[in-house]
């Protein structure tokens, strides 16, 4: 078989889930998309560039496949646009959305012809994708685990909840014994990651709930570095702020879900919060944490939004000096309310006001990694390329950041850099001792 994975980091933990329980059904990854029986792709919808992405995807993976391989669609598109995706693409044989994941082993049994000569014990039909333990073996000195599905949340411009549910946490040991097998087969730094990440375990009364939940996993052995993705502002509260800052494990990295700064706009995303609440929280970390790094998203050209709007992103962008920004152009998403919404945006106009935002926000991040001439950090080594160590500290994601570039180094050390100069996103560092 050959997965292809599109999308976010969940969508990531996903396939690697998938690998882990086909496999146990007897399926074996195959070296290329040309010679497997059976190409999946496991798609994303979140916005319009996502979809096409997806669609591409699974065209270009239906020419080069054989003529007799399965192809298969999985994933959020999959589960939102079931129907519309088995009429459309005559080139796929079979369309299975997440609810329908349990059905899958058997749908590939059948379409494949393949009948096991005897079932292992560890061999299931119905797949948990979220509660699975085991990973495959990492390739990556880091690994996202997803310790919670779905949103509570009633943004009006998203549709995860209409494909991913309402939240669904998991149990902490579930999450901690995750952790323990990834750090057993050499991971360092775990990302923690769902839609909602703060408000974790307020579903399944867990005690302490987020908190608590960093407590009870950084004492696993042989980790290295905790982060954490995706928290919504009003769910940041004092007590997780000072358990980010104060526990040595967890990395000074806050992903501040922000989405705009315009009263207006965010009261009518259903979002909390104006730009002066966002400094004041931006402010709190900053005390807490004076070396924090902090990366948010906003939306541009959401309905109503003017040119003051963006003025006024613009100046908060230059007051809060975040470190890492991603901007994305609003996408009328179907069913939701914000599709429906007066004064859309014209796509045009969009485009001018990122540009505009991301030039500001550019110089922004090249002066903050400009600021760290002189510090030593600790950095892992993800991978080398053209003979360049490439690796992160605590102040760059996997992935979505900049990289310390080094002038020696293997994969999966951890080093001690000092940081020489910068280069755009990235910062160039000497390495002065092996962790």
């Amino acid at each position: 078989m050959w997965l292809e994975t599109l999308g976010c980091s969940k969508n990531q933990v996903d396939s690697e889930k998938l690998r882990v329980v086909l496999g146990d059904s007897g399926y074996v990854e195959a070296e290329s998309p040309t010679v497997a029986d059976v190409v999946m792709v496991n798609t994303c919808a979140f916005i319009e560039e996502a979809r096409r992405e997806s669609i591409e995807t699974i065209i270009d993976l239906s020419e080069v496949k054989r003529a007799d391989a399965k192809l298969v669609v999985v994933g959020c598109m999959a589960q939102r646009y079931e129907t519309e995706l088995a009429s459309s693409l005559p080139e796929v044989d079979a369309v299975v959305g997440l609810d329908r994941y349990p059905e899958l082993v058997g749908r590939l049994d059948h379409m494949t012809g393949w009948q096991p000569i005897s079932l292992s014990p560890t061999r299931r039909s119905n797949m948990d994708i979220l509660f699975e333990v085991r990973r495959p073996t990492p390739t990556m000195p880091f690994a996202y685990v997803k310790v919670a599905e779905g949103c509570d949340k009633k943004c009006t411009f998203c549709a995860i909840p209409q494909f991913r549910g309402e939240q669904r946490s998991r149990p902490p040991v579930n999450i901690r014994d995750e952790i323990a097998d990834l750090t057993e087969s050499g991971v360092g730094e775990i990302v923690l990651v769902s839609q909602d990440l703060a408000a974790y375990g307020r579903d399944i009364d867990a005690p302490g709930g987020i908190v608590e939940l960093l407590r009870f996993v950084t004492d696993v052995e042989g980790l290295r570095r905790l982060r954490l993705f995706y928290l919504y502002p009003r769910e940041i509260r004092p007590a997780l702020i000072e358990e980010m800052a104060g526990n040595d494990l967890i990395a000074d990295y806050f992903d501040l879900s922000l989405q705009h700064v315009s009263p207006q706009l965010l009261r009518a995303m259903k979002r909390p919060g104006s730009g002066d609440s966002h400094l004041d929280l931006i402010h709190h970390i900053r005390r807490s944490a004076p070396a924090a790094a902090m990366r948010s998203s906003f939306i541009v050209g959401f309905p109503g939004e003017s040119d003051d709007d963006v003025e006024q992103l613009a100046q908060f962008l230059v007051e809060a000096q975040l470190d890492w920004v991603g901007f994305f152009p609003f996408s009328p998403e179907e069913g939701t309310q914000a599709a429906f919404f007066d004064a859309q945006v014209p796509d045009e106009e969009k485009g001018e006001r990122l540009r505009h935002l991301q030039a500001i926000q550019d110089d922004i991040t090249t002066g903050r990694g400009t600021e760290q001439i002189g510090r030593e950090l600790e950095v892992v080594v993800d991978q080398v390329e053209d003979g360049v160590p490439v690796a992160r500290s605590y102040r760059e994601a996997p992935e979505i950041d900049g990289v310390v570039l080094l002038d020696k180094g293997n994969p999966g050390e951890w080093l001690t850099a000092r940081v020489d100069g910068g280069y755009g996103t990235d910062v160039i560092a000497k390495v002065v001792s092996a962790q």
